[in-house]
């Protein structure tokens, strides 16, 4: 099934474009449907979905009168609003459940992270270990929960439906998530994942000091038929970039990968620090 998550992104982006094009406001657009103006911002972000009459109503007060065009956005409005798989962990984030669909969909991420192992290649232990300590998870069934969502998630590895490449600090492999034995199952697991086809680990080592974009953790998720996205996860709340951000982000990541060593190397310091800590 296609991701209804990224129908609903394209269809928002060109929702849009459609209303900029049209010297439309925003505020303008959530009067004709009846809606707030951030509500349409909503809409436009591909945060929530949009029925048939209000999407016909906008089309109509943007000027669009091609027959094809509007059929189209019709179809994706109603491919929105199917459910994925991750509509029943309802207790999530919506930016979270955003992020899982537009994974979902994604042919390529590229991934780069200061402080921990990327999600899609957590071990159940390193992950329990990290959500434990969140003192905004309510109970140990919701760490559960979160745990059997990422393991989820990590299918689209396994199938091989999705391309990784991660680029990590070396603070990620030494930092003790866990105690030593979770430590030591998932650099074994992460010495695993780069020996798949679809995986490429990188790892930029202390001695590289001072490099770009170090103080920031990011993804970009690239499609087979739409244009990439940034996601930045927060605190306090998630963004998604486009357009030109996107391609600041690729220029960064393309650098740290240019910093880091090469998949080979980074496979043997991942090895020599596992059995290091073996060894205490």
């Amino acid at each position: 099934m296609e991701s209804p998550t990224f129908v609903r992104f394209q269809l928002g982006a060109q929702l849009r474009r459609v209303r900029e094009d049209a010297t439309v406001t925003a505020e303008q657009a959530a009067e004709v449907i009846e809606v707030s103006a951030s509500t349409l911002r909503r809409i436009e972000a591909g945060r929530v979905g949009i029925k048939g009459p209000a999407l016909n109503a906008l089309l109509d007060r943007y000027g669009v009168t091609d027959a094809e065009l509007r059929d189209t956005l019709l179809s994706m409005a109603k491919t929105g609003k199917q459910r994925g798989w991750w509509a029943k962990y309802g207790d999530l984030p919506s930016s979270y459940r955003q992020y899982i669909g537009l994974e979902s969909a994604a042919e390529e991420v590229h991934n780069f992270e200061t402080l921990v192992v990327p999600g899609l290649l957590q071990t159940p232990g390193y992950a329990r270990a990290m959500m434990a300590e969140d003192p905004f998870e309510p109970s140990p069934d919701a760490v559960e929960r979160r745990v059997a969502v990422r393991t989820q998630r990590q299918e689209l590895i396994g199938s091989g439906k999705l391309r990784l490449v991660a680029v990590l600090d070396e603070a990620v492999l030494r930092r003790q998530i866990g105690g030593s034995a979770v430590m030591a199952d998932q650099l074994t697991a992460l010495l695993d994942a780069g020996k798949r086809w679809n995986v490429t680990l990188q790892v930029i080592p202390f001695r590289e000091g001072a490099y770009a974009a170090m103080m920031s953790s990011f993804h970009v998720l690239n499609f087979a038929d739409g244009p990439s996205v940034v996601y930045i996860e927060g605190l306090t709340g998630d963004l998604y970039a486009e357009g030109e951000d996107v391609r600041r982000c690729t220029v960064v990541f393309n650098s740290l990968r240019g910093a880091a060593l090469s998949p080979s190397d980074s496979a043997a310091m991942i090895e020599e620090i596992r059995n290091a800590g073996q060894r205490e």
